[in-house]
């Protein structure tokens, strides 16, 4: 049996594990992990930009920049519409980049179940799951919200995707077959045929499990792999993508202890070390990073401060200045903050702090990162929290906007 993650609710009507268990309901830990080795061999690559956002594709202008942008800003929420009390499509809204408040325009509807929201590096252009038994990526123009498509992703319940820096690949993660799947970019924005798709068929699935569920699909910092992480197996993968027929070819695993269930991987920007939540034993770790071979070594377990049982921890934030990093507790309805050490081979245990709502699914910042948004799925809120960039300390920001099954937040 699966742990807190939450599979959506197939077309077909039937409730799979991941909805089903979401729509339910201080000590100092500091754990160092030695450095990987330096880089001695491996295909070159160039350097991703420290914030994908910021790498336009080849040949296209780049967006302005939206913090420098005067007046209102956008969010768009993501949500489930096959639930009861679920949206109707992706929420459109606007913050105050000031304040912090948030105030509904409208919904883009024909958009089904979009859990999950992904920004091109152009920013012209925004990608959703539809976490569905059919499984799907639809890309979506912005600002005019037009809708340019949608590709099937060959498997089931995607809850989770990125876009590769070069602006040219799509990359998801279907947990509910427990396979990633890859789709090209064309210069509109609009997504081609699948390209890849990799089920993860070993190691055996770990303790409690009854199949891989793909979580998380993501490119490295040095932008020379791809790494997915799976719940169901207590692995994340390395792959290396062959950028010019977006294939894949796994190079490395990453075993956390059994039971484990990983959920969640964010780089520090460093760039050699990664904070990884595991959502099953409520427990996160420090891992190292090494570029030339795509190997990810995760440290030991540490507390995520929300005390006994599990509280499903869901996603993890860090500063752009990698000098502290944030995990939303499901359970717990808290965000946990740590502070950063060691060119981020450490993490020590600060404080939580209330989330103002009820199953914090995911949190993003603001593009200028003073502001900190939580997506609250059962209450149907997304909480804003001014982010003291000093200290690290959040104070939230009025009360929370109300918004159908809020599981995403995506702040431009």
């Amino acid at each position: 049996m699966s742990s807190g993650a939450e599979p959506a609710r197939g077309s077909g009507g039937g409730w799979t594990r991941r909805r089903f268990v979401g729509a339910l309901a201080g000590a100092a830990a500091v754990t160092t992990v030695p450095a990987p080795a330096a880089p001695t061999a491996g295909p070159a690559s160039s350097p991703a930009a420290p914030r994908a956002a910021e790498a336009p594709t080849p040949g296209a202008s780049p967006s302005p920049s939206p913090a420098s942008a005067p007046g209102p800003r956008p969010l768009y929420v993501g949500t489930y519409t096959s639930v009861d009390g679920g949206g109707t499509g992706i929420g459109l809204a606007g913050y105050d980049p000031a304040t912090g408040r948030i105030h509904g325009t409208g919904t883009l509807t024909g958009v089904g179940d979009p859990s999950y929201l992904a920004l091109h590096p152009n920013g012209r252009t925004l990608y959703a799951v539809n976490e569905r038994d059919d499984g799907g990526v639809t890309a979506v123009r912005i600002p005019k919200n037009s809708v340019l498509g949608t590709r099937g992703t060959g498997g089931a319940a995607p809850c989770h995707l990125s876009v590769h820096p070069s602006g040219r690949w799509l990359l998801s993660a279907n947990y509910g077959s427990g396979s990633v799947a890859v789709h090209p970019i064309d210069a509109s924005g609009a997504l081609g045929e699948r390209t890849d798709l990799v089920t993860h068929s070993s190691p055996a699935p770990g303790p409690g499990q009854q199949g891989p569920h793909a979580h998380q699909f993501i490119t490295s910092p040095d932008g020379g792999h791809v790494l997915a992480v799976d719940l169901g197996t207590d692995t994340v993968y390395s792959y290396r993508l062959d950028q010019s027929k977006g294939t894949l070819t796994e190079v490395s695993q990453a075993h956390t202890r059994p039971g484990a269930g990983p959920r969640h991987l964010t780089f520090h920007p460093g760039g050699r070390y990664a904070y990884l939540a595991n959502e099953v034993d409520n427990t996160v770790a420090v891992c190292a990073y090494d570029p030339a071979t795509g190997r990810l070594t995760p440290g030991e377990a540490q507390s995520t401060g929300t005390g006994a049982g599990t509280s499903y921890p869901a996603q993890f934030l860090v500063t752009s200045n990698g000098s502290y990093a944030y995990l939303a507790n499901r359970g717990h309805n808290s965000l946990t903050r740590y502070a950063i050490g060691a060119d981020g081979a450490r993490l020590r245990l600060l404080d939580t702090v209330p989330v103002g709502g009820d199953f914090p699914r995911q949190i993003a910042f603001s593009p200028d990162e003073r502001l900190l948004f939580a997506a609250n799925q059962k209450s149907g809120s997304v909480s804003v929290f001014h982010v003291d960039g000093g200290s690290g300390e959040l104070r939230l920001a009025g009360e929370p906007f109300a918004s159908p099954v809020a599981v995403c937040a995506l702040p431009l």
